[in-house]
């Protein structure tokens, strides 16, 4: 965006600065450099440190662990929030009461219903809120919307989504809720179709056409964990839209080896695969040779940020990611993850560190068999996923 001599750069507090929130600080002295932002606050239970926060050097924020305080004591304009899920809610209300705007990351709540609190709550604050899926970001979105627009492959007969990532023991020790459906009643759904891999589920249901809450007919889940976790780590889902298009996602973190995750575009004509992560599209159809793109990203703090400046539309508004919030629901209220048979998955010596990872025997391509034919697991014939052993919601 354009900046003038005379813009005063909006003071951000950053609510959960480390593990993921390391990302943002980062990011927040990029858009600081720019004179888009400046870091007013901090707030962390345990204070950074100065080593922690040398890129600020000189400008130290201000830092508590009183996130309203925080917010009154710095007069923010807007917040980043990157705490643990099931605080979004409370955190981003706090913020609106004051008129503090949002970027909220992702899943922006750990029920349908502190979901649907948050957002009314935003939109009765009169504040703007950006949820965190950067995926929604890339351009290369509007790029693939225009394809199918123009027929480029034919009629869309529905879209699949794969994630193969690698995470060891180690991934599931990170924090006390990782791996947890819920800790002391209260609901936290880290499992990996909601929080690691949780932008394979947004943008596919984003290219269906289908981001909000009313356009989800029904719900398949089939959730299953090789690591002795709560949540799970191997799961598939199909969701079916109101066009009645089949949108099927296939996700572990116990890959043999990690994989770029992506989204396919079916037509009857021919595919669109989008790898989200890289901005990169493929097209396949009939009649042409296949053709590849690399697209840009808007940052969603920096779209924030000319929102407020100049009315710029929001990306990921909260309404956008309804749908997403709709398969969470189901992930939360389905029956416990299966726990898959030893004999379904080996350990091997983690990539980094002392700790080990497990992997699931010939997961790699299940999960790429799921995307491309829009079948769950069990459908598949996958040993370990008889259907009487599938949570379905």
């Amino acid at each position: 965006m354009t900046r003038t001599s005379a813009t005063t750069p909006v003071p951000v507090v950053l609510a959960g600065a480390r593990g993921h929130g390391r990302w943002h600080l980062a990011n927040i002295r990029r858009l600081q450099h720019q004179g888009l932002v400046r870091l007013a606050g901090v707030c962390e239970l345990n204070p950074l440190t100065d080593a922690e926060l040398d890129l600020f050097a000189g400008e130290m924020p201000e830092q508590s662990a009183d996130f309203g305080a925080l917010l009154d004591s710095t007069g923010a304009g807007a917040a980043v929030i990157c705490t643990p899920i099931p605080t979004h809610t409370t955190l981003a209300l706090t913020a609106a009461a004051r008129g503090v705007h949002l970027l909220l990351e992702k899943p922006p709540a750990a029920t349908y219903e502190d979901y649907a609190r948050m957002a009314d709550g935003v939109r009765k604050a009169g504040v703007a809120c950006q949820i965190g899926f950067q995926s929604l970001g890339s351009h290369a979105v509007p790029a693939v919307q225009d394809l199918v627009r123009s027929g480029a492959v034919g009629t869309v007969r529905g879209i699949g989504a794969a994630g193969a990532w690698v995470r060891d023991d180690a991934y599931f020790r990170r924090a006390p809720w990782a791996g947890r459906r819920r800790m002391g009643g209260t609901d936290v759904v880290d499992g990996v179709l909601t929080n690691p891999l949780a932008h394979a589920v947004a943008t596919a249901l984003e290219l269906a056409g289908g981001g909000t809450a009313e356009d989800v007919v029904s719900i398949e889940t089939e959730l299953f964990r090789a690591h002795d976790i709560e949540s799970d780590d191997t799961s598939c889902v199909r969701i079916t839209t109101t066009d009645g298009l089949p949108v099927t996602v296939a996700v572990t973190l116990c890959a043999e080896e990690a994989g770029e995750p992506y989204v396919i575009v079916h037509g009857d004509r021919g595919r669109i695969t989008f790898w989200y992560k890289q901005d990169r599209v493929l097209v396949q159809r009939a009649g042409h040779g296949p053709e590849e793109t690399v697209h840009g990203r808007t940052d969603l703090l920096e779209n924030l940020v000319a929102h407020l400046e100049d009315g710029t539309a929001l990306l990921v508004p909260p309404e956008r990611t309804g749908a997403f919030m709709r398969v969470l629901e189901a992930v939360r209220t389905a029956p416990e993850p299966t726990a898959l048979p030893a004999t379904a998955w080996h350990t091997r010596p983690a990539d980094q560190g002392d700790g080990v990872r497990r992997i699931v025997r010939g997961i790699d391509g299940t999960v790429a068999a799921a995307a491309d034919t829009l079948t769950l697991f069990s459908e598949l014939g996958a040993s370990w996923a008889r259907p009487s052993e599938v949570s379905t919601a």
